[in-house]
């Protein structure tokens, strides 16, 4: 933010926080899902009431893998006023920070290729160091899977097991089957059981040939059931040899 002369300044939020945890009854050091989106939800609302201060708007830095797998704080981060990144999925917003690194200032390119290095994370957990305690891609899964996987679910329509088919083919140097049919199997739960977050998004671009706007591309009720893709998934042995 320096190299490129943006205006910026810090707004701690620990106060805020712990007021609001001592209000709901919440140990502060009880580290779950409360004390996580907490946070979220208190950065969401300092960044709309600065937009209604600077007659501004917030603009959503989520993107379309996050948007897909639910990895968002609803009405923390998941909310913007409009969301620039929306149909562009995790594996590409990195190829976009390289290009852009690659073709800037030297002092801006050191910055940008460390932040592509550095792992994903909310950074929602204290660690006690400078280490990184939550790493997004041990919990949920390898984005370049689900980026495949969603490609293949939105912009060619494949069943779940002809996806598995094709990620076995794509990934069989890098990944092992089982390993790509359980990351597989939560990329379906999740994307069906998160399907509410993507019902009151915000506004976005349509980026490429798919896009999970309720406003756009996407049309699906949040209550809509995953069993029939995970039955189908369940049937799998990765060890068949008919999945060669």
């Amino acid at each position: 933010m320096k190299e490129l002369g943006i205006t910026s300044f810090e707004i701690p939020i620990s106060d805020a926080v712990e007021v609001h945890f001592k209000d709901i009854q919440h140990l502060p050091d009880l580290y779950d899902a409360t004390y996580e989106n907490s946070q979220a939800r208190e950065r969401t609302q300092i960044l709309m009431d600065l937009a209604n201060k600077y007659n501004g708007i917030v603009v959503g830095t989520g993107d379309m893998s996050e948007l897909a797998l639910g990895w968002c704080t609803y009405n923390g981060d998941h909310m913007s006023m409009y969301g620039v990144n929306a149909s562009v999925p995790k594996t590409l917003v990195k190829h976009l920070v390289k290009w852009i690194a690659t073709n800037s200032d030297p002092n801006i390119t050191s910055i940008l290729e460390d932040i592509v290095d550095t792992p994903i994370s909310p950074e929602l957990i204290p660690s006690g160091n400078d280490s990184i305690t939550q790493k997004t891609e041990d919990l949920v899964g390898p984005y370049e899977l689900h980026d495949f996987f969603l490609f293949n679910f939105l912009r060619n329509s494949f069943s779940p097991l002809k996806i598995y088919m094709l990620a076995c083919r794509a990934f069989e140097e890098k990944y092992e089957k089982p390993i790509i049919l359980k990351w597989l199997k939560v990329f379906v739960r999740r994307f069906f059981t998160q399907q509410f977050k993507r019902s009151c998004m915000p506004d976005g671009p349509k980026v490429g040939s798919v896009n999970l706007s309720p406003r756009g591309d996407w049309r699906m009720p949040s209550d809509a059931s995953f069993n029939l893709w995970m039955s189908q998934l369940e049937n799998i042995n990765p060890d068949d040899s008919s999945f060669q």
